[in-house]
């Protein structure tokens, strides 16, 4: 799917119409009282929310349509719990509703099945984290809540873990000025070696060609297997620049082979 694209679901994307405060909260007035006509027209003025935050997933080559119908589940969800009375805007509290539905739909989904009884655990783990934070003011640790939840830690530990996302190596988790450090850049190699890169005499070649510090780079990062982070410390630049010294390194490496 294209960010560009106008139809989802069959719905002309281009022609969503945009409901004002005043407007949610007359219909939402409305539908609270049983008005069928004024709960579509909030689902239909709402669906351009719906749209804005799948396109927070599309990085995970997941099908669009089907987010988009999930989404809106989340938004149906969230018109007939939401109370009318409270003074918050009613897209504060349908967020997190609607993306809530779609990261259960993609940890349902996921390809790396998990049994339901470890599903059941995980999610019996993160309700009793949310009530007892609530309770203490403060996160408990995995320890209290399995002592909570009369489960042995090591499970809970195990459940939690296997509902998390996969996350890409190439996902962005920073980005100064249009240079991106990516997750990968933040994982020491371990596997490289002296051996394997010093026997290569056209990289060596290429590498004289290296100024001092792309040099000092180079060798830190795939002799050394140092992060990025840490380069950055001990040479006491940024990482983003960092990452940018890497990149011209290896282009102008790759242009001498």
């Amino acid at each position: 799917m294209k960010y560009n694209k106008v139809e989802i679901c069959g719905v002309n994307t281009s022609s969503l119409r945009v409901l004002s405060e005043e407007e949610k909260r007359e219909l939402l007035g409305k539908a609270k009282k049983g008005d069928t006509k004024a709960r579509e027209k909030l689902i239909d003025g709402n669906l351009r929310l719906v749209l804005s935050i799948i396109q927070r997933f599309t990085g995970r080559r997941e099908n669009l349509d089907d987010l988009f119908q999930v989404g809106c589940i989340g938004l149906i969800k969230a018109i007939d719990n939401f109370n009318i009375e409270l003074d918050v805007r009613f897209s504060t509290y349908a967020v997190p509703m609607i993306i809530g539905e779609i990261r259960r739909y993609l940890r349902d989904n996921n390809s790396i099945r998990v049994s339901r009884s470890m599903r059941d655990l995980a999610y019996r783990a993160l309700q009793a984290k949310e009530e007892m934070s609530k309770d203490t003011g403060s996160e408990p640790s995995i320890e209290k809540i399995a002592e909570h939840l009369g489960e042995k830690k090591e499970d809970v530990v195990i459940a939690l873990e296997a509902i998390t996302e996969p996350v890409s190596l190439y996902e962005p988790v920073f980005n100064d000025s249009g240079d991106s450090i990516y997750i990968m850049d933040q994982i020491s190699d371990t596997s490289s070696t002296d051996e394997a890169w010093v026997e290569d005499i056209a990289l060596r070649d290429a590498m004289k060609k290296l100024n001092e510090r792309e040099k000092k780079i180079i060798d830190m990062r795939y002799f050394q297997s140092r992060t990025q982070s840490e380069i950055a410390k001990e040479i006491g630049i940024s990482q983003a620049q960092v990452s940018r010294l890497e990149k011209s390194a290896l282009e102008r490496i790759r242009k001498s082979f």
